[in-house]
C-alpha cells in the first residue's frame, strides 16, 4: 500500500507520539470543557483495553470510536473516526488503525470518566450507549481531531480518501 506524502507523514508522526500519560495530559489545557460534561457528572473507570480480536469481546476497542467495555459497547458520541472495517481507500484504513491505536492508548493511561452528552441521546440507532469520554474535563475524543485522527460529531463528514 502507497500512502500520499502528507497522510504518510501524520502516520509516521503519530508513531512518534510519545505514550506517557503525563505527556498527553500536558497537551490537554487547551482544549477547553467537553461539551459541557462536568467531570463529578461522569462516572469513573479504569481497564486494560487491548484492540478487539474474535467474536467475543468484553473490555476491548474496536476502531478509534468505538469500544466495549465490561460487555457494553460504548459509541464516542462527540467524534467520527476513519473506518478500519470497511474503509473506502487504503488511505482511510491507515487513519484508522492510527486512531483505534491512540484511542487505545488513550483509554488506558489512566481512569476516565463516561457522560451521557448534553443533548440527552443515550443510544444510538445500532443500539451502542453514547458517551462523552473524559479526562480530567477534557474529551479524549478532542484529543483525536486536534491529532487529525479523528472528525467533530455533527460536522460535515470528512474524506479521509485522497482526492
Amino acid at each position: 500500500m502507497t500512502l500520499s506524502k502528507p497522510l504518510a507523514r501524520r502516520v509516521a508522526a503519530f508513531a512518534l507520539v510519545p505514550l506517557a500519560a503525563a505527556a498527553a495530559l500536558a497537551l490537554w489545557p487547551q482544549a477547553g470543557e467537553a461539551q459541557g460534561v462536568r467531570e463529578e457528572q461522569a462516572e469513573q473507570h479504569r481497564a486494560l483495553f487491548p484492540v478487539c480480536k474474535g467474536p467475543v469481546r468484553v473490555t476491548c476497542v474496536v476502531d478509534g470510536d468505538t469500544f466495549w467495555l465490561r460487555g457494553t459497547k460504548i459509541r464516542i458520541a462527540d467524534i467520527d473516526t476513519p473506518e478500519v472495517s470497511q474503509p473506502r481507500c487504503p488511505e482511510e484504513r491507515a487513519l484508522g488503525l492510527a486512531a483505534t491505536e491512540r484511542m487505545r492508548e488513550l483509554l488506558n493511561a489512566g481512569r476516565f470518566g463516561l457522560a451521557v452528552p448534553s443533548d440527552g441521546r443515550t443510544r444510538d440507532r445500532y443500539g451502542r450507549e453514547l458517551r462523552i469520554v473524559t479526562r480530567g474535563g477534557q474529551s479524549l475524543g478532542a484529543v483525536l481531531v486536534r491529532e487529525g485522527l479523528a472528525a467533530r460529531w455533527g460536522d460535515r463528514r470528512k474524506a479521509w480518501c485522497a482526492a
